[in-house]
Formats: C-alpha cells, structure tokens, sequence
C-alpha cells in the first residue's frame, strides 16, 4: 500500500535579510511524500505538514524491532546516491548552503525557520539536492522546496529530500505541523520511527525492500526501512 503525503505551505518573514520594507518571504511547499509497504495489513498515511487539518492520518504497525537497532550516532549519510546530485540552475536565497549539504527546516505556516545543519546530525532533517530560479523546477519527487520570494516573485529554491541516514532514526510525522525528525532508534518515547536499512539505486519499487520504503520515482530510488514505532 502507498500513501500520499498532502501538499501544503508555509511561510516566514526574514527580517535579517532585507530591509523591512522589501518584505522577502521564505516558503517551504510540501510535496509528494509516500511509504510502500510490503508487509500485509499494514498502512501508514503521512500528511507531516504545516497547517494539514486532514482527519486521513493512518497508524503505522509497528514492525518487528528484535533484530539490532542502531542508535543514531555517526550514521552514514546517503551522499553517494546518484539522484541527490542535482544541479545549480541558478536563484538565490538568504540561506548560505550548498548542493549536497543540509538543513534544519521548522517553524509553522506563518514562521517558518530554516538554518544550516551538519549532514546526518540530530540538527538536520533534509539535505539539498538541487537548486533552482523557481520551486516548480526541483524534481518531481523531492520532498520539500525551500524558496524565497521578493514583492511576490520568486528569488531562488532549494530542493529538498529527507537527510535519510543509514542505520539512522527519522520520527516522520503523520499529521499536524511538524517536520520530520531524526531520533534516537533505541528512544522509547519516539513515536512514528523509521530506521533506514539501506538505499536501492535503479527502482523505486517498495518492494525491493524487504519491509517496504519510501520510493523517489523520478529520480529511481528507494529509501529502504524499518518500522520500529
């Protein structure tokens, strides 16, 4: 079964940036987000977006966590997958950071907050993998755009997927305003825990996986997980 994360957004005034009267406004839009599950029975519906008042959200059964749970200490990060190499083509944003490094994207719809993080840390929860004059030029299947717009025109986007670590906890929430987290595997108060077991390159097919993942089918690959809560 797949579901489907809902597209939403968000938006901040940065007043650091510009003059206040220039009014530059930052804008994280939610894309398509999906977990295929292989195992019968189980669902998941992930709608972890700003201001997403959906009643849809799904339980995700929890999967069997007997076999080792790594803790989520200096994981390896997913930096030699071919589909997170994307390209600069040209925007800019107020926010210093390059294609392959990683970001901290929080707040809510109306104070979004957006800040360098160290790839793989607990700090960060996506990585950029491409850079754009517009959001509506990032991937297809990217998770997030970040961009930046001046008088209502946009200045620049940064694309966005998930910062999947290997062997590394995500807490991906199933509804309200949150953005995904990266946790503790072995934290009994996480909820929502997804542990990365491995990235397949050449298919965005959950199940290839052997507990299902989460498919990136224009760029075809699979983010390979566990259920641990």
């Amino acid at each position: 079964m797949v579901n489907n994360l809902s597209s939403v957004a968000r938006g901040v005034a940065d007043e650091g940036a510009f003059p206040r009267l220039d009014e530059l406004e930052g804008v994280a839009t939610m894309h398509a987000f999906s977990r295929g599950l292989f195992a019968a029975g189980a669902a998941l519906t992930l709608l972890f977006a700003a201001g997403c008042s959906s009643s849809d959200a799904g339980n995700a059964v929890a999967a069997d966590t007997t076999a080792n749970s790594s803790t989520s200490a200096a994981p390896s990060t997913t930096d030699d997958v071919s589909g997170q190499e994307g390209i600069d083509a040209g925007g800019s944003t107020d926010i210093d950071v390059e294609i392959g490094q990683c970001v901290k994207l929080g707040g809510t719809m109306t104070a979004a907050t957006i800040e360098n993080a160290e790839c793989g840390s607990m700090e960060s929860n996506y990585k950029v993998i491409a850079k754009a004059e517009l959001n509506e030029q990032c991937p297809s299947d990217v998770n997030q755009t970040y961009y930046e717009t001046l008088d209502g025109v946009e200045q620049g986007a940064l694309c966005l997927d998930v910062d999947w670590a290997i062997n590394g906890c995500m807490s991906v929430p199933t509804g309200g305003m949150d953005e995904p987290a990266r946790v503790d595997c072995a934290d009994p108060s996480a909820t929502n825990v997804e542990q990365v077991t491995e990235i397949k390159t050449g298919t965005s097919d959950p199940n290839d996986c052997p507990e299902g993942g989460f498919a990136y089918e224009a760029r075809q690959f699979v983010v390979c997980t566990t259920t641990i809560s």
